[in-house]
């Protein structure tokens, strides 16, 4: 059975009676309430873990993912659920739309106290994301997408830029990455300016506030997934380094990379990142 088919099926067996606008309306509203929650513990001293990967998460993560959880999986019981901070046991697959979430995304930054974190949510309709919200409550700013009706900061609507030339483009992503040898051809003058969360980073290029964003290593699909939409229904591109779309709601749900610009600049973009071997 190909994946299309797959996909046919599951829409088929689970096809969902509510409209984008409607979970939306319950989206929005639980990342809001999310955002409330998290910053209670924001410059309170968190307790903090390590997880088995080695990355950090705090109580504050655990209880933000708790209470999106239960708001979301009780009024839609025939949507299923990803979150970084949940325990993955791939009955997300028989599902048509899915919850996707990263309930602190830039924890790091969030346990450093600066205010480069996000919560991060999102809903996948067959293998696509839908619905987009990332929100900094720190600095009351809430983005979101809803497929095919534009993308939008704390209500205003918002695009990537229009450039296409890499001389002088700013660049949201470590500013070491363009100084590493792995690049067949020197970059040109970018400017790099770093910021902990992907989702917001991802936010920022959609709102023109940066020309692209670039990232070598792997990333999950709930790190993605909320922001992918509002990239793109800003006018925007967002691939792996190859150039190749991401698809949600795999079983292995990780990607290798991640290249997000205006639509003009991607492909001077890819020609640089597609000879990197990873």
């Amino acid at each position: 059975m190909t994946a299309i088919t797959q996909n046919k099926t599951r829409e088929k067996a689970h096809a969902p009676s509510h409209t984008r606008e409607e979970d939306f309306d319950i989206l929005g509203r639980a990342v809001r309430e999310a955002g409330a929650l998290a910053s209670s513990y924001f410059k309170a001293s968190p307790k903090a873990f390590k997880k088995a990967d080695g990355s950090q998460v705090s109580e504050a993560d655990l209880a933000v993912d708790a209470a999106l959880k239960l708001d979301l999986t009780t009024r839609r019981k025939e949507y299923g659920w990803l979150s970084e901070e949940s325990p993955d046991d791939r009955s997300r697959l028989k599902y048509s739309r899915v919850w996707m979430v990263d309930p602190i995304d830039g924890t790091g930054a969030f346990l450093r106290e600066i205010p480069e974190w996000t919560v991060s949510a999102a809903l996948v309709e067959d293998g696509v994301p839908a619905i987009g919200v990332v929100f900094n409550p720190e600095t009351d700013e809430l983005f979101h997408a809803i497929r095919g009706g534009g993308a939008f900061l704390n209500g205003e609507p918002i695009h990537t830029t229009d450039r296409s030339s890499l001389d002088g483009a700013k660049m949201i992503a470590s500013g070491g990455l363009f100084r590493k040898k792995i690049w067949e051809d020197p970059w040109p003058n970018v400017k790099a300016e770093w910021v902990n969360s992907v989702a917001y980073r991802l936010a920022l290029v959609a709102a023109g506030r940066g020309d692209a964003t670039i990232s070598l290593t792997p990333k999950a699909e709930w790190d993605l997934a909320a922001a992918a939409v509002i990239v793109e229904e800003a006018g925007g591109v967002i691939t792996d380094h190859r150039g190749m779309p991401h698809t949600y709601n795999c079983d292995n749900p990780k990607f290798p990379s991640l290249v997000a610009s205006g639509r003009a600049l991607h492909p001077a973009l890819i020609e640089r990142t597609r000879r990197v071997d990873l």
